[in-house]
């Protein structure tokens, strides 16, 4: 008898432990694929009950790893979830279709670090990449989902890191070969040969602000090689010898990251352009964003661009912060006077003549000398 109630004891035992491993798992989390099928089971033949769609909220009540069926070396996770449909539909569907509850709130935190940054450039994806919680593609731990080909994003801000000690290339985030990316756009360092790509020590990332539409993430980490830089179509053309890094527009509201072209805008106007010259040289993990402020005017009367200010060659940090109305304007930028010395903002003031033209007010900031080469 005693030893019975011992069984018995020991079973509800089991039982409120694996109750308790149950509810650990339990979350929800937020469909990221287009279109995804809650299946009946993990196996290929399995019967599709329910197809979600991207932003769609469902219960994760469980995990397993199953054998790839085209690599059996390989394993693919499922989750078991419970849709919010009217049938409460409980089914299988693979984790790459959805993204946990807590990784959301991470990448809510990440666009919470940035709120008040406007946005400093646009830029789209060349080819198929994923999105991380940091600019690190060591592993697999930080990413969130898979964005599209084509997909389109404000930077907020862009980093380098150390390539990962690796040796072998991290196949989810290398870049097309070449000659199979898009015309038109373009990113820091992009001109040089092959042999420049093998000699970098360090890697470029961009942190990027999403639309609903293309990512329930709002914000995160994306690999450089794979990002396309759209300039807009309007100061496409002024590039001369310098690359574009960010722009913003100083006379009206430029397209919403979610437009169909971000490269297009309604009507030319005026901009404020921080360049960087273009260099063979490796690039260093401290260097700047920027070297030089280009101020592009507009002549609505003739309809034709000027150059309204130049700076000499300056050590740059984004952000760049545009404040004012109408033809009271001014902007801020982030510089560096002496070498090792602090960064602090330096506020430049427009302003238009009598004839119309716009003007500039630029502080008094020492040059910098160009050192690479």
């Amino acid at each position: 008898m005693k030893f019975s109630k011992t069984i018995l004891v020991f079973a509800l035992l089991l039982l409120s432990v694996g109750c308790q491993t149950l509810a650990k798992r339990s979350s929800t989390g937020v469909v990221v694929a287009r279109r995804a099928q809650i299946r009946s089971s993990t196996a290929v033949v399995a019967a599709d009950l329910l197809q979600v769609n991207r932003g769609d909220v469902v219960e994760i009540l469980d995990s397993t790893d199953v054998n790839d069926p085209s690599d059996n070396t390989r394993k693919e996770r499922w989750l078991r979830v419970k849709a919010r449909d009217d049938d409460a539909t409980e089914g299988w569907i693979e984790s790459r279709n959805v993204m946990p509850e807590d990784v959301l709130d991470e990448s809510k935190k990440l666009a919470g670090e940035d709120k008040d940054v406007p946005p400093q450039a646009t830029g789209q994806l060349k080819a198929s990449s994923n999105l991380r919680l940091s600019p690190d593609r060591s592993g697999n731990e930080n990413i969130m989902m898979r964005l599209d080909s084509g997909s389109s994003f404000d930077i907020i801000s862009w980093k380098r890191v150390p390539k990962p000690k690796s040796s072998e290339a991290i196949e989810t985030d290398v870049a097309p070969k070449a000659g199979s990316a898009p015309q038109g756009g373009t990113r820091p360092g992009q001109q040089g040969d092959e042999r420049k790509e093998e000699e970098e020590t360090n890697e470029l990332w961009y942190k990027v602000r999403l639309s609903a539409a293309a990512s329930p993430a709002p914000a995160g980490w994306i690999y450089g090689k794979q990002v396309e830089l759209t300039v807009p179509s309007d100061i496409i053309f002024y590039r001369t010898g310098r690359e574009f890094v960010a722009w913003q527009r100083l006379d009206g509201e430029s397209k919403k990251v979610n437009d169909k072209d971000a490269a297009q805008e309604t009507k030319p106007g005026s901009w404020l352009i921080l360049e960087r010259s273009s260099s063979n040289q490796p690039h260093g993990l401290d260097e700047p964003d920027f070297d030089r402020v280009y101020v592009l005017g507009y002549d609505k009367r003739n309809q034709e661009h000027y150059t309204a200010y130049r700076s000499p060659d300056l050590k740059g940090y984004l952000p760049a912060r545009i404040e004012g109305q109408g033809d009271d304007k001014a902007f801020t930028v982030r510089l560096q006077e002496e070498e090792g010395g602090p960064v602090k903002d330096f506020r430049y003031t427009l302003y238009k003549d009598a004839r119309g033209v716009l003007k500039v007010n630029a502080p008094n900031v020492v040059p910098h000398r160009r050192h690479r080469k």
